[in-house]
């Protein structure tokens, strides 16, 4: 925790909110799930659909390829969203994508096995590494929480990527966890 410690504006947020840790969900799927749900909505909006539809299904592959998608509509999920989780469902019938079956993958192996899944996107599979299989170093630029606390503590264009990946190298290993640092800014 070094490289974040030693940064001006993260130090601060680390004595605030203490050590804050990557450790994986408990399963893999229904993390999945959750940020399928997460997609480009806010966060209120997501959490409500996601309790929707965990007190209303059992989050298994199984069941959302079996769900009525009516069902799945009144929940609050769009026919996009839910054809994502039921591609994302069928992929973990048919290849191993837990943590132990992406164990021996790099990073780049993970996100270009998982992109490959129509709906998911550098940005989902970005979750997934980070909170399913807990790797310590993921920068997921591509959120705009993470943009919006750049620029508001580094007084950069939160639509300058390049720039926030560049800054970002300061944090190797751990940029997953400056991640949830920046993320505390803006909650």
């Amino acid at each position: 925790m070094d490289p974040i410690r030693n940064d001006e504006q993260l130090a601060p947020l680390v004595e605030e909110h203490g050590e804050l840790a990557i450790e994986p969900a408990d399963d893999e799927f229904e993390r999945f799930v959750v940020s399928i749900i997460n997609q480009q909505l806010s966060t209120q909006s997501a959490a409500a659909i996601r309790e929707r539809l965990f007190d209303r299904f059992e989050v298994t592959p199984e069941a959302m390829l079996n769900a009525d998608e009516t069902a799945l509509r009144d929940v609050g999920l769009s026919s996009q969203k839910i054809s994502y989780i039921q591609n994302v469902a069928t992929a973990f019938q048919t290849d191993d994508l837990t943590r132990a079956g992406m164990a021996d993958l790099t990073d780049e192996d993970v996100l270009m096995r998982l992109t490959e899944i129509r709906g998911v996107g550098d940005w989902t599979a970005k979750m997934y590494l980070m909170f399913v299989l807990g790797r310590e170093d993921v920068f997921p630029v591509e959120d705009l929480g993470i943009r919006k606390a750049m620029a508001e503590l580094y007084r950069m264009d939160e639509n300058d990527r390049a720039v926030m990946v560049k800054r970002a190298e300061a944090w190797r290993p751990y940029r997953s966890v400056a991640s949830r640092y920046l993320w505390r800014v803006v909650d």
